[in-house]
């Protein structure tokens, strides 16, 4: 059976390193992340993630995050992999994608699959969704 979680997320810290290559306008940089997670998942969680900066803005990046917490009542831990990006640097052609790192719950998540997706609202707030299954 499917699952389907939601909620909002605040950013704690953001530690981003100097630019570590620059070539032909784009910029990569990466930076540690630290969320607290509110709604159907309640917890926190820590990422490294690796980002994309060309003359349009912020335009894409990649990450790894470590989610420790308890979804719908279940305590655990699980990993997901972000894949996210803009056409041209604006909200309005942005996506923001997470998936599930299969075999990586633990506790009560072990066995967690799913998808997800991260919205930034109007006022610059984070909510997310997740649909997903336990085995």
């Amino acid at each position: 059976m499917t699952l389907q979680a939601s909620g909002t997320f605040d950013i704690d810290a953001w530690d981003a390193e100097k630019p570590y290559d620059e070539q032909g306008g784009n910029k990569l940089t990466r930076a540690h992340i630290r969320k607290t997670f509110h709604g159907d998942l309640v917890g926190t969680s820590s990422t490294e993630m690796i980002a994309v900066e060309s003359s349009a803005g912020p335009v894409a990046y990649v990450a790894v995050e470590h989610v420790q917490g308890i979804l719908h009542g279940r305590e655990g831990t699980f990993v997901l992999q972000h894949s996210a990006g803009s056409e041209d640097g604006t909200a309005d052609t942005q996506w923001l994608r997470w998936l599930i790192v299969p075999t990586s719950g633990t506790g009560e998540l072990t066995g967690i699959r799913g998808v997800g997706q991260i919205t930034v609202t109007e006022d610059g707030g984070h909510s997310w969704s997740l649909e997903y299954t336990l085995d």
